[in-house]
């Protein structure tokens, strides 16, 4: 085994034991008290209305979508930046592809009316 994997092996270590012992002290020091009124189903402090099967907006999915075409964008801009210069002409076409197709997503949801909150 090398000897460079070893630190990174007792930070999981670590990581794992801490997680585990957080998760085994509050199951031991938190109260167990339970009633009908903590098992019920909670939704923003009201009773549940309706089903809970219920069809979400096409608005939802559109906001997700916008939320996953910006993700990617930073994702995959800021290290084009840091590489620019090494990057050349080659790069500059790339990043522009890539641009474009972020930009054709981002006009759709546009144009369904992901961005009017009305």
């Amino acid at each position: 085994m090398k000897t460079e994997y070893i630190p990174l092996l007792l930070l999981i270590g670590f990581v794992a034991v801490n997680a585990a012992g957080m998760l085994a002290v509050s199951h031991l020091v938190s109260p167990q008290r339970p009633t009908k009124l903590k098992a019920s189903p909670y939704e923003s402090g009201m009773p549940p209305l309706g089903d809970t099967r219920e069809r979400f907006s096409v608005k939802f999915y559109l906001v997700a979508m916008l939320f996953i075409i910006f993700d990617i964008e930073t994702v995959f801009m800021i290290p084009w930046a840091v590489a620019f210069r090494q990057l050349g002409l080659f790069g500059l076409i790339e990043m522009l592809i890539f641009v474009v197709v972020l930009l054709v997503g981002y006009v759709y949801a546009w144009k369904r009316g992901a961005l009017d909150w009305n």
